[in-house]
């Protein structure tokens, strides 16, 4: 019994696997790795094994994968693990504890592009390590501690653009010669290493290398020295020290020809001497980008004065420093397009600090605890981009941007900023982006009707703002991003939105009172509402209770909701019924239990939904069917106790399923079998019952190639107690075969599935059977009966149905025995009485010359005729003998032949007569039967 289960379980999950189209070359049972979803299944396979505590590669992770994680694992050694990954593009290895890597074990990844290896402990780099890997592009080894490299180690790597060893032990400077020879080559990190000293005279090159960045420093390092001319393309020069204590680098550029390219500069104080920082700033003749950190003594000592006099700078880096006691002179520094002070704690600015930058474009003073706009900003007018955000800003004057006309983009989130006049933003007539969220803002007047006609972009969200009045937002012609929830906005009028035609994307919260009106947005392509406390919605269509009828080209809603409003939400929910183009629906904590089985109707082109936080204990599979386009669905914390409803939801084209943090039991085999294009399954954190309930699922999870049930190597077992804290794939199923229920459930699954197996192939083959089994008959009865004649007993067996007997009687016999003298068998006549009817035909087809078959559709739908003319052909093919005679007394359309198989394929290989073609000429037609009559017996 236990074998006979065994094999009938097999079999149903074979059939499963053929109707699903499973591609055996991927496996999705991935122990502590996830396969990511892919919305674009083209894009390629992605693995994620971060975190695992993995020692090897899993064996079954896809050939054909285009990206692995596989950090924080504890893998020592590489070896064959990668070969045959053709078509990998990303792999990541960092933090793991590899030591050794075999020669060749890449060679197969001839489409890397990015190789991660950081934080491991690869103290030296082999000839062979890197073979294969001709189009990588970008190699990170940092934090390795290697201290030996093989002068062929790069060889291979003939693509590589960018090479970061920073955090090793590299203390010959022999080992860089065959890293900046590289033909790619464009940055080379070399940061916290064991080098002394940096001398192109010491790499012994006779040839240029087509490096732009380098980036070097060390403890160790006393000496940085270009005095030959290897390094024509370097633009980019970063000297930032290791935090391990101060060594002052000397500096020696023989000529300052050498660095004329170079056009950053990024340097720390403690590197270098305040002496050799205004000696490189000098040799540095095209120098555009300067980035100095821990600067606090050199500009006291007058940094910028001298800095300033390179006439080439236009850009300043100097945030992230402590400046809060020192007064800037910037004054020199009337060259500069962008300047860079946040995170500098400066509190102000004093008036003249920036006054004389008139060229400024670019000026970002975030979090430097700033309580007003500064006095200089007035000066700016070719000001393109400033950020004042994260301060303490109270109040915006009417004069404090008057002059930044050419302004595009304005920060001020996170202040303190409470109201805002109409005249502060009316000269910003070229502002595209305004962040005004997370301040105290309780109104704007008409700050938004009069001015800012080119804006795109616009946040007010977390603000104080108490009402919105009707037309608020009248003058932002351009407006395609407006943030504005918060949980603090108390009314918002009717109309309040007015024509916003180019309006894409709205942010919004609809608090307590409020009766939505989004007329004018019927453009809007993306909204995302949050529903506060108090919230309520009288009516979805009537446009003096709100009108959110006219987004029917909405095609992504997001609602969220603090708790649940039921009774209003329910009726908010209808504006689901206008929109038609509708893709992607997130509602979270909305519902209070499951949605009207009709909400989604008028969805057609749903592909993405998310119900979360709500109870789905009663979602009825009516809900989905109206969504058969549906890709992804998300049902977490959803209190789902079975996944029933899937089963017959006709969800075919869902490829994502999340059913997170849920109190599922048990799943039933039709639930994997319904959903015939899963790819992704997560059913992490639910109540599973280890036990035979369960077994096909385990089953399932294991040896599908199809979908990935993710994490399911750490699903736990809920019940039955003495199972609990257990691994639900660690359960025995073999143990299910020997109990009788669940073997009696196996031998009736299996019953039921060869039932409709069979009722599928008598529905579509009916025909075929029919024909071949009667076939089969004759047969029989032919080589039971035939016999060898020299002579016949009749020259032709009539075949013909009761319906046309009066034809055969009143035209056919009269001319074929009366005129013409033919001896003919008809069954009401010449079959011998007591005898079975099936032997009576055999002996009648078989002790005849001929058989004439008169065709009609009552002789197509009738058992017996349909026998004999099936015997008559047997004989044909049998014997190869013309011994049929097809007579058609109506016009049967082939379609309708189609239905009679046999019929159908004797009239393709057999010449067949037509009454209805020659009633007007019955002389013609019964000369050819005489003819067919007289025909030899040899088929021709």
């Amino acid at each position: 019994m236990a074998a006979a289960g065994s094999w009938c379980l097999h079999f149903i999950l074979g059939l499963f696997c053929f109707f699903l189209h499973i591609n055996p070359s991927l496996t999705f049972s991935l122990k502590n790795c996830v396969i990511l979803y892919q919305a674009n299944p083209s894009s390629g396979v992605s693995v994620d094994c971060t975190n695992g505590k993995l020692e090897t590669l899993p064996e079954k992770i896809p050939k054909d994968a285009v990206s692995i994680e596989f950090r924080g694992n504890l893998l020592q050694k590489i070896k064959e693990e990668f070969h045959y990954m053709y078509r990998l593009k990303y792999l990541g290895l960092q933090n793991n504890v590899i030591s050794y890597v075999d020669d060749g074990s890449f060679i197969d990844l001839v489409s890397l592009k990015t190789l991660i290896m950081r934080h491991n402990e690869l103290f030296s780099l082999t000839r062979n390590m890197f073979q294969g890997l001709s189009n990588i592009m970008i190699l990170d080894l940092s934090y390795n501690g290697i201290g030996f490299i093989h002068n062929s180690t790069f060889q291979f790597l003939t693509s590589l653009k960018y090479l970061d060893l920073d955090h090793n032990m590299l203390k010959n400077i022999a080992y860089i010669r065959p890293l900046i020879q590289l033909p790619q080559i464009q940055t080379l990190s070399l940061r916290c290493n064991d080098l002394s000293s940096f001398e192109t005279k010491m790499l012994l090159l006779n040839e240029t290398s087509n490096l732009e960045q380098l980036i070097i420093s060390g403890q160790y390092l006393k000496k940085f020295s270009i005095t030959t001319p290897i390094f024509p393309y370097l633009q980019m020069i970063d000297l930032s020290h290791c935090g391990i204590g101060l060594n002052e680098l000397k500096w020696e550029i023989s000529d300052k020809m050498l660095l004329e390219n170079v056009t950053q500069l990024f340097v720390e104080e403690g590197v270098l001497s305040f002496k050799d920082m205004l000696k490189v700033l000098k040799n540095l003749i095209s120098l555009r980008h300067l980035r100095i950190n821990m600067v606090f003594e050199w500009i006291r000592e007058g940094l910028f004065p001298s800095g300033c006099k390179l006439k080439s700078l236009r850009r300043l880096d100097l945030f992230q420093n402590s400046l809060e006691d020192l007064t800037l002179k910037l004054g020199p520094c009337s060259q500069l397009t962008e300047l860079y002070l946040q995170e500098t704690k400066l509190k102000e600015l004093p008036e003249g600090t920036i006054h004389s930058l008139k060229m400024l474009m670019v000026l970002k003073l975030s979090s430097i605890n700033l309580n007003r706009v500064s006095y200089d900003i007035r000066s700016l007018t070719f000001l393109r981009i400033l950020h004042l955000d994260n301060n303490y800003i109270s109040k915006l004057n009417c004069e404090d941007f008057e002059n930044t006309t050419r302004l595009t983009e304005l920060n001020l989130n996170t202040n303190q900023i409470a109201n805002l006049d109409k005249c502060v933003f009316e000269h910003l007539a070229e502002l595209k982006h305004l962040d005004l969220s997370y301040n105290e803002l309780r109104s704007f007047g008409d700050t938004f009707k009069v001015s800012l006609h080119k804006l795109e972009f616009l946040d007010i969200s977390e603000n104080d703002i108490n009402a919105l009045e009707e037309n608020s937002f009248e003058g932002l012609r351009s407006l395609r991003h407006l943030k504005m929830a918060s949980d603090n906005v108390l009314l918002m009028q009717n109309n309040t939105f007015p024509e916003m035609r180019n309006l894409e994307d709205l942010n919004v919260s609809f608090p307590l009172g409020h009766k939505p009106d989004l007329q004018g947005l019927q453009h809007l392509e993306n909204l995302t509402a949050y529903f506060g406390k108090g919230f309520t919605f009288r009516d979805a269509y009537p446009n003096k209770n709100g009108n959110i009828k006219n987004l029917t080209l909405l095609k992504r809603l997001t609602v969220t909701s603090s708790q649940y409003y039921s009774t209003y939400l329910k009726e908010a929910m209808k504006m689901l019924h206008t929109m038609t183009y509708l893709e992607i629906f997130k509602a979270v904590n909305v519902y209070q239990q499951a949605p009207d089985v009709d909400t989604f109707q008028f969805n057609p082109q749903l592909k993405s939904l998310t119900l979360s936080n709500t109870d789905m204990s009663d979602l009825k599979p009516e809900l989905l069917r109206p969504i058969q386009k549906l890709q992804s669905l998300d049902l977490s914390y959803s209190k789902l106790k079975s996944l029933n409803f899937l089963a017959h939801a006709n969800l075919s084209a869902l490829r994502y399923l999340k059913l997170t943090d849920n109190e599922i039991l048990t799943i039933n085999e039709t639930f994997f079998t319904s959903l015939t294009s899963l790819t992704y399954l997560d059913l992490s954190n639910n109540q599973f019952t280890c036990d035979c309930s369960n077994a096909l699922f385990i089953i399932w999870v294991k040896d599908n190639k199809q979908t990935q049930v993710v994490n399911a190597h750490q699903y736990e077992c809920s019940f039955p107690p003495n199972k609990q804290g257990t691994l639900l794939l660690d359960f025995q199923v073999q143990s299910c075969w020997e109990e009788p229920g669940f073997f009696c459930f196996i031998f009736s699954t299996c019953l039921v599935v060869l039932t409709l197996l069979a009722s599928l192939l008598y529905r579509f083959l009916r025909q075929r059977l029919i024909y071949t089994f009667q076939r089969f008959l004759a047969f029989l009865y032919d080589t039971r009966k035939r016999t060898n004649r020299d002579s016949y007993q009749y020259d032709a067996f009539v075949s013909y149905n009761a319906h046309n007997e009066e034809w055969v009687y009143k035209e056919m016999l009269p001319v074929l025995e009366g005129e013409q003298g033919w001896k003919l068998c008809l069954h009401h006549r010449d079959f011998q009485p007591g005898k079975p009817i099936i032997e009576n035909i055999t002996d009648a087809i078989y002790g005849s010359r001929k058989t004439i078959c008169v065709i009609s559709r009552h002789y197509l739908k009738s058992e017996w005729c349909s026998s004999e003319i099936q015997m008559a052909s047997f004989r044909l093919f049998d014997e190869q003998k013309n011994v049929l005679i097809l007579l058609f007394l109506e016009d049967i359309p082939s379609n309708h032949l189609s239905l009679y198989y046999g019929v159908r394929q004797l009239v393709k290989k057999c010449t067949y007569l037509s009454w209805p073609k020659t009633v007007q000429h019955p002389g013609v037609f019964w000369q050819n039967v005489m003819r067919a009559l007289q025909a030899g017996d040899r088929v021709t």
